[in-house]
């Protein structure tokens, strides 16, 4: 359906669903369906992930990362993907995850939800940008004496995600359109990398696709841990397109600003993830066949991208793409801040947020977005960012361990609400399902083999080196269990269920004559 075709009933639609859940359209519906998809997409942007942690499927088991590594994380990712999308089409509320687990489970499900998710989706937003300052460094640092020091890092993500959020202060009308642009950038720039590698490789192995060999230790820069065990290995490479392929929760976090909801949101999550699984695969592939000798890209370690642009690619072109690829990192970082900051407000009006609920869950009149939480989402980016860096294990980037603790909290956060889907679906909790939707069968087995799918990803993102994440993990879960049960039990009511919907109508009536919202 084309943005033009949007009429008035189906804007009564939308806002009577989501009146039926107990919440105002404060927020400004003016996403498009193509937005939606392009919002995930660019925060999934293969030309962030997939080129900032391309090393970890050379430096695993060699170029059999690429070529068969890359389509198994990307079927993990795509359960995960198919089981969203299913509950996402029934409940389109921003912050999705965290309603989904309170309607489906119950208010501590959906209150351990939010946390994680939070926390997945702060984590990530430094992954995102510690990813392209040390990019920047990789490119265009020696120009302007940005070697890539920690402090450095930190001034230049605090640099970036401020201009993110002002971008994102301003209106979803910027920032849908930026995150449009950002989708033709993407697969713009990606094809011309893709021609670039294979036309201009000294030799084109294909085999290499499929050849397993053992770079772990310094054979693979120091990439991950010596070990002689391939399967443990194959399942390491697994961390590029599983953190690659993530952050297609993003179409769910702006349901209340997109046009019909309950189908263009789920379709938003599933083509992104797709479009991205597809091309990501040719382009890593691409990538792969372009190092002049393995063995010697492979001791590259994260370097090993640069020493392939500069090895093969002449000085006119390469510029050309190492500029679409900062553009589209930046992007990234941007629809990650739109992200963030919709699952804080939507978290903040049920009173969520121990403290500062009430500010956090503020629209703006004049730009119709959640300024408050849109900041708080920044600040708390940039000081986590300082405190990975003050952390840091000895011999691991920051950019490393952001990237694991991301898995771990995103992850947990899809699974939650997931898991409490497969024991709601057909009760009263959730009688029928949206008009976007799998058969039940499908849908209970797609969910099943995404728990199977988190099992794996808990176990690689807490591997050595990383084990100390797992620690992180235990110690914030066992954190969450105290302050549940000391306050936030009697505290937190969770979202409007029942009569406490119809008695919310006065306020919503309100909340929307406070933004301008026709009725």
């Amino acid at each position: 359906m084309a943005a033009d075709d949007y009429t008035e009933k189906d804007r009564h639609e939308d806002v009577k669903v989501l009146h039926g859940m107990g919440y105002a359209q404060e927020l400004s519906r003016s996403m498009s369906k193509f937005s939606n998809f392009a919002i995930s997409f660019s925060i999934i942007c293969i030309l962030s992930g997939g080129i900032n942690s391309f090393a970890q499927a050379l430096g695993s088991v060699g170029g059999a990362g690429a070529g068969l590594g890359w389509i198994v994380g990307c079927a993990v990712s795509g359960m995960f993907a198919l089981s969203m999308a299913q509950i996402a089409s029934a409940f389109p509320t921003a912050g999705g995850l965290y309603h989904w687990g309170s309607i489906l489970g119950n208010r501590f499900w959906g209150w351990l939800t939010a946390w994680l998710n939070l926390l997945g989706l702060i984590t990530v937003l430094g992954a995102i940008n510690i990813g392209t300052a040390y990019y920047f460094a990789g490119t265009f640092g020696a120009s302007f004496g940005f070697t890539g020091t920690d402090m450095q890092i930190v001034v230049f993500v605090a640099a970036i995600t401020a201009v993110q959020a002002l971008f994102n202060h301003l209106g979803i009308k910027i920032t849908t359109f930026l995150t449009d642009i950002s989708g033709y950038i993407i697969f713009l720039t990606t094809a011309v990398l893709i021609v670039a590698c294979l036309v201009f490789a000294p030799h084109i192995d294909v085999s290499r696709l499929w050849t397993f060999t053992n770079y772990s230790g310094d054979a693979g820069g120091g990439t991950f841990p010596q070990s002689d065990n391939m399967l443990y290995l194959f399942l390491l490479c697994l961390l590029l397109p599983v953190y690659t392929i993530t952050g297609y929760d993003a179409s769910a976090h702006t349901s209340e600003e997109t046009k019909n909801a309950s189908t263009s949101v789920p379709r938003g999550i599933v083509t992104s993830v797709l479009w991205s699984s597809l091309i990501g695969w040719v382009m890593i592939c691409a990538i792969m066949l372009a190092i002049p000798d393995m063995d010697a890209g492979a001791k590259q370690g994260f370097n090993v991208f640069f020493a392939t642009m500069d090895a093969i690619l002449p000085s006119g072109l390469k510029l050309a793409i190492y500029v679409g690829i900062l553009i589209a990192q930046f992007l990234c970082g941007l629809a990650t801040v739109t992200s963030a900051s919709r699952m804080l407000f939507a978290f903040s009006r049920d009173d969520g947020m121990p403290v500062g609920s009430k500010a956090l869950s503020t629209v703006s009149p004049t730009y119709r977005t959640p300024v408050a939480a849109i900041w708080t989402a920044t600040v708390l980016c940039i000081l986590y960012v300082i405190l990975a860096m003050s952390i840091k294990i000895a011999g691991t980037s920051i950019y490393v361990i952001v990237v694991n603790s991301t898995l771990v909290f995103l992850f947990l956060s899809f699974t939650v609400p997931l898991v409490a889907g497969l024991f709601a679906f057909g009760t009263a909790k959730w009688p029928k399902p949206g008009p976007w939707a799998m058969s039940a069968g499908t849908y209970k087995l797609v969910t099943l083999l995404s728990v199977v799918g988190m099992a794996v990803i808990l176990f690689i993102a807490v591997a050595p080196p990383n084990d100390r994440v797992l620690w992180v993990v235990v110690g914030f879960i066992a954190l969450a269990l105290v302050m549940w049960v000391l306050v936030e039990n009697r505290r937190f009511k969770g979202p409007p269920i029942g009569d406490e919907v119809k008695r919310r109508a006065a306020a919503i009536a309100a909340a929307e004559a406070a933004v301008g919202e026709k009725a």
